[in-house]
């Protein structure tokens, strides 16, 4: 106790500690950001003024005459917003009708790309495999070739004399005219069990413009060739992602499971997949992005046509801002579609979100027993 008592007074009359003298991490944070320093003004001058620029633009009546920072262009506020979603008018519509149409298409490119894509990175894993070279390099060629020149080809095989209908020809059936058939795939196959004409309570009404009937329409034909092709040349570049994770995957997991008599089948789902989860929430990820943003194969393809059924949300912005010269509401469709595609993210990270960590639920509180 005594020693104690002495060397308090010592401690309190203690001076202030010295600063470090500076070594050589000293400056990390310093030497960090001029490293990154080229790269933040490179994207900030070329990314986020360019999008603040846009920002402002969907909130005016820009015409593309002249520049949209002076006082001469009406400032609109929210009115081009407003009119994509409150007003009737053929501008809501254009732009239901594109999302309804990017629905369709996202529900189906993205599920089948990625299980295509993991199928075919599943076949070339296979150590039994011969020319595992061949058929990599085969099933990453399309994902490579310019998507235009794709596009082009597609238009021929699906033309009216196309490979395709003359292979559907073969087989007894006849093709139909794929890039003028604005049919929905859904109302083609209620025609098919005598479901002609809508029921009157799908027609009377319907959300934000459109009616039921409309709304259950399913992909066009024409968008159903459009979604053929996006699969085929996106489907090499996932098929790349989930290779590389199928060869981190170690081999004495799957080995263990065979001596503990495990199926192909229940070693895939209980070992693999668990493991693979990062790479589909990747897949599915960019999978999900680039089927909202698609836009040069409905250009080159088809330009929303038949009767608007390939009309998509990117496309549309293109052509309000560029054809009809309504700048304002062209950056406003994007911005839009640029929100859509941030809340689908989220929620699909939630989604795929470990489900192993603890529970953000109702904390429990143990009673501490009195005495203790």
């Amino acid at each position: 106790m005594a020693t104690d008592t002495l060397a308090a007074p010592g401690t309190a009359s203690a001076g202030p500690p010295r600063r470090r003298r500076g070594g050589i991490r000293s400056n990390e944070n310093l030497a960090g950001w001029l490293f990154v320093a080229p790269v933040i003004l490179i994207l900030g001058l070329f990314m986020v003024l360019p999008i603040l620029m846009a920002l402002w633009v969907s909130l005016t009546d820009w015409n593309g005459q002249g520049s949209p920072f002076t006082g001469d262009v009406p400032f609109v506020g929210g009115d081009n917003y407003g009119r994509l979603f409150t007003e009737d008018g053929l501008a809501r519509r254009d732009f239901m009708t594109a999302i309804r149409n990017n629905i369709y298409y996202v529900g189906i490119v993205v599920p089948v790309q990625t299980a295509l894509a993991l199928g075919l990175a599943l076949v070339v894993n296979n150590r039994l495999l011969k020319g595992k070279g061949f058929f990599r390099s085969a099933f990453y060629f399309p994902s490579v070739t310019s998507s235009v020149a794709i596009s082009v080809v597609f238009l021929f095989l699906f033309a009216n004399s196309g490979a395709v209908n003359r292979l559907l020809a073969l087989l007894g059936i006849d093709g139909p005219e794929w890039f003028a058939d604005g049919r929905g795939v859904l109302h083609l196959l209620l025609g098919a069990f005598g479901v002609d004409t809508p029921p009157a309570a799908l027609t009377s009404g319907g959300p934000l413009g459109l009616t039921w009937w409309d709304w259950l329409s399913g992909p066009s034909v024409a968008m159903t060739s459009i979604i053929c092709l996006v699969i085929w040349t996106t489907s090499g570049t996932f098929m790349l992602m989930y290779l590389a994770a199928l060869q981190n995957v170690p081999v004495a997991l799957d080995e263990a499971g065979m001596l503990d008599g495990a199926t192909r089948w229940q070693r895939f789902r209980y070992v693999t997949l668990p493991l693979l989860k990062p790479t589909t929430f990747l897949v599915v990820t960019l999978g999900l992005i680039g089927s909202w943003q698609v836009f040069d194969q409905v250009y080159v393809m088809s330009q929303g046509d038949p009767a608007k059924t390939t009309l998509t949300p990117a496309y549309l912005s293109y052509r309000t801002a560029f054809r009809d010269f309504d700048y304002g509401s062209g950056a406003a469709i994007s911005f839009v579609l640029f929100l859509i595609i941030i809340v689908l993210t989220l929620f699909q990270r939630r989604l795929m979100a470990d489900r192993d960590g603890p529970r953000r639920g109702r904390c429990w509180r143990r009673r501490v027993p009195e005495g203790s």
